[in-house]
């Protein structure tokens, strides 16, 4: 769905190699769905939560897992309620909860060619929103800022959010890592006061920039990842 967008040399390598998807599936009951901060916080815990998964590491997920990596990092979320909740519980995964919000991530699976229970599960429109706007965030937590400038359904910002805590995963030193999971991926979705967004982007801090393949411009910057970690280190 999107990527971080490190060059076209990068770029020519990712078009080149089979190309997988990370599915994450959001529960959006009709008569309560999830609050659209819930669920930005669950899926970018549930990639998290994928990664460090044993399965993952050193398991039954790991071939699928390197093989997506090893493409665009694409993700793609999805919406269920009723029975097709209870059918994308049935399949291998890994379920999430963030406040109000429920989520489902599951391995990797090729672009075209995805499990029936999951492939029918409405992809495009999937839009949420706050009851309450959140409060700020705790300044020794992990943020992640998404661009105020730009207009995503809840759906979309989930995959960026995603992208983005995965590649501050990626930059972390290994006792941050742990100290991380160990909090069970303590984490805040925001977005960025428009004030602060140009400071943000040139920080050095990771920061994901969306191919195009749906709803904004190629090359847009759609997100950064703001973890303590990574300045207290001196990486950014």
């Amino acid at each position: 769905m999107s990527t971080d967008g490190t060059g076209p040399d990068a770029a020519a390598h990712w078009d080149e190699v089979p190309q997988f998807a990370l599915p994450l599936v959001v529960r959006a009951e009709r008569a309560e769905p999830p609050g659209r901060t819930d669920a930005l916080e669950a899926a970018a815990r549930a990639v998290l939560v994928f990664l460090t998964d044993p399965r993952t590491v050193d398991g039954e997920w790991t071939e699928r897992a390197l093989a997506w990596q090893d493409g665009r990092i694409r993700k793609v979320v999805r919406r269920a309620r009723g029975a097709g909740w209870t059918r994308a519980l049935a399949l291998p995964g890994i379920t999430v909860i963030s406040g109000s919000a429920e989520l489902r991530v599951y391995p990797p699976v090729p672009v075209d060619h995805w499990p029936a229970d999951l492939a029918r599960l409405q992809v495009s429109g999937t839009d949420l929103t706050d009851e309450v706007p959140p409060d700020d965030p705790d300044p020794a937590a992990p943020v992640l800022w998404l661009n105020p400038g730009l207009e995503m359904t809840a759906g979309k910002a989930m995959a960026q959010v995603g992208h983005a805590a995965q590649l501050a995963w990626w930059r972390l030193p290994d006792e941050a890592r742990a100290k991380w999971q160990a909090s069970g991926f303590d984490l805040a979705v925001r977005t960025a006061p428009a004030a602060r967004w140009a400071g943000l982007l040139a920080s050095g801090l990771p920061v994901v920039r969306d191919a195009g393949f749906t709803e904004i411009e190629p090359g847009s910057c759609t997100a950064v990842a703001d973890h303590p970690a990574l300045r207290a280190s001196g990486i950014v």
